[in-house]
């Protein structure tokens, strides 16, 4: 045999090999059975399979999310506890000359909020800007049973000023619980809407942060868990100067207790996979196709 024939047999050996490789993979991917998923950022507390949305995004998250009220003030009378158990008004962290950043999050989530906070403190933590010195930090719970839970709130400014780990820092992050006619006020007031899923017994929401202006006006939105370290300074620095922002796109991430591989958020995933390795498939068969009728070509020549 020829070594160009040697070749092209190899080849064709290569590319079929590849071809069985893919096609089992794409299986896998289609065939894979719609079982509890225990991802700690998407699994339900109580998996109730018969709950399952067969449609895509379920009805509940529709009406969740975070709507861009720029240049909005928000409201220095609503009323909170902060970590030490005392009362402050909201208005207490401004006026100080100071831009701030709002985290809305609830202290007990099973899933989005904690990733909020920790793509947050990630994000804070490649600035040179330091928490209490040239902005603060508000976290608040919109869950009013908090309320009546003052650890979770001391807690959590504990664990997060150890994640940030900059001396003096403390004075600038607050983490407060309300009740729920304070919390709607800020809620309301910043576009935050979310909803409770009694049969869970967990928050539908969205994720994000809020940078608001020594004035108490809002300036900039960023969505999701990973903020850009570069935007947020860049935030912090336009805020502190009163400067309003542009909206940004609204890439919502929700929280809320549907399961990936059946509640339908990942079954969008799973269908842009499964696609993807199908048009593999076809353009290799394709190309194999096209390289036979090359050798045999050749052959007839």
């Amino acid at each position: 045999m020829k070594k160009g024939s040697e070749n092209s047999v190899v080849l064709k050996l290569k590319l079929l090999t590849g071809l069985c490789v893919l096609f089992v993979l794409a299986s896998a991917i289609y065939a894979q059975s719609p079982e509890h998923y225990t991802s700690p950022l998407y699994s339900p507390r109580k998996y109730d399979p018969s709950q399952a949305s067969s449609n895509g995004i379920p009805k509940t998250l529709k009406k969740v999310g975070i709507e861009q009220k720029l240049n909005s003030k928000v409201p220095f009378d609503a009323k909170f506890k902060n970590a030490k158990g005392e009362e402050v008004k909201l208005g207490d962290y401004f006026g100080k000359g100071k831009p701030v950043i709002l985290a809305l999050v609830y202290y007990e989530c099973p899933m989005l909020c904690n990733e909020v906070l920790n793509g947050l403190t990630g994000s804070l933590k490649g600035i040179s800007f330091d928490v209490g010195k040239e902005f603060d930090v508000v976290a608040i719970s919109f869950d009013a049973r908090e309320n009546e839970k003052p650890n979770l709130a001391k807690n959590k400014k504990e664990g997060y000023l150890e994640r940030y780990n900059r001396p003096g820092s403390e004075n600038g992050w607050h983490f407060l619980t309300g009740k729920q006619s304070e919390i709607d006020k800020v809620t309301e007031a910043v576009g935050f809407t979310y909803t409770f899923d009694e049969k869970t017994n967990q928050f539908a929401h969205a994720g994000g942060i809020m940078v608001i202006t020594p004035e108490g006006k809002l300036s900039r939105y960023f969505y999701g868990i990973d903020y850009s370290p570069k935007d947020v300074k860049f935030g912090i620095m336009e805020s502190s100067k009163n400067k309003i922002g542009n909206p940004v796109e609204q890439l919502y991430l929700y929280c809320y207790h549907y399961d990936p591989s059946t509640g339908k958020y990942g079954f969008a995933i799973f269908n842009v996979l499964r696609l993807a390795g199908v048009a593999t498939l076809i353009g290799l068969a394709v190309m194999f196709f096209v390289f036979w009728r090359r050798g045999k070509a050749k052959k007839l020549g």
